[in-house]
């Protein structure tokens, strides 16, 4: 079965873009299809504006045709968006992968707000990481059978 990822992510600077690109490129070259809504969102921006309605469908497709959402859960509080979109995938019963490479702690589990934490099929941690190779591996390890 081929895999599809939906990676959910905050995408409002550039070093967040960057990011979101490098991990899904390490995730195409184990050979998966990774949806990145940055580039999906891309086509409903335009010189006559943004196209919020259209942003929101796509992305909502988005989760609805993935097997598996990855989620990056940086930041002092995780991306609003992330979160709904997590929350979207739970009702779907898609399976979540929470990814968090923020050594900050929020003294909540593990730095992440137990409704996204507990709704995770599992919750992967960088600071037990060495590279971001060995991050993609521990994401395709937590999904694969």
């Amino acid at each position: 079965m081929d895999i599809r990822i939906y990676l959910a992510g905050p995408l409002f600077t550039s070093a967040e873009r960057d990011w979101n690109e490098r991990l899904a490129g390490g995730l195409k070259k184990q050979g998966f299809d990774v949806i990145l809504p940055q580039e999906e969102a891309s086509r409903h921006i335009s010189s006559a504006g943004i196209d919020f309605a259209g942003i929101f469908a796509t992305c909502l497709e988005g989760i609805r045709s993935a097997n598996v959402v990855v989620a990056i859960f940086d930041g002092v509080d995780v991306d609003s968006g992330t979160a709904f979109e997590c929350g979207y995938a739970y009702s779907r019963g898609v399976p979540i992968i929470g990814v968090r490479t923020d050594l900050r702690s929020g003294g909540e589990e593990r730095g992440v707000n137990a409704m996204l934490s507990r709704c995770c099929q599992q919750l992967i941690c960088v600071s037990a990481l060495k590279s971001e190779e060995e991050l993609v591996s521990s994401i395709v390890a937590a999904f694969r059978p």
